[in-house]
């Protein structure tokens, strides 16, 4: 019985941190792990006060499947304007409005433009998929 009670705690346990976005610590350490693994950089710009950037947090960015696509498949990095986080030039001077959502290639070339505001889910979990077949395309530009 024990046996049963300590898998069921270890399923729980494994279930549960399994749920949560792994973020970067800070843009230099993303970019470096980014380069080291070859993986596409999901770069987002928030500020605290943006209403749209807290529902892309309570919603987008705490669905299971975006979960589990960027944990796998990108390095997630987030820079808040309003606590002095590190932002890019290029991203700084190209963010008209808040969430700037950038996909960049591991050596911080961007992709593409940004997606500014709030995105569902659904949305953004096709947007990570063409954003994956497009780097598998390019992967090769940066090594």
């Amino acid at each position: 019985m024990l046996k049963k009670i300590i898998f069921v705690l270890l399923i729980v346990t494994s279930s549960l941190m399994a749920a949560d976005l792994h973020w970067a610590k800070n843009y230099t350490t993303g970019m470096a792990e980014a380069m080291k693994e070859n993986k596409p950089v999901l770069l987002i710009v928030s500020s605290t006060a943006c209403k749209y950037c807290l529902l892309l947090d309570k919603n987008t960015l705490h669905d299971k499947r975006v979960i589990k696509a960027l944990n796998s498949d990108f390095i997630a990095i987030r820079s808040w304007v309003d606590k002095g986080d590190y932002i890019p030039t290029v991203v700084a001077q190209n963010t008209p409005g808040l969430p700037g959502i950038w996909f960049l290639y591991p050596d911080g070339t961007p992709m593409y433009k940004p997606l500014l505001g709030y995105i569902q889910s659904d949305s953004f979990v096709r947007a990570l998929g063409l954003v994956k077949d497009e780097f598998e395309k390019n992967k090769k530009r940066v090594k």
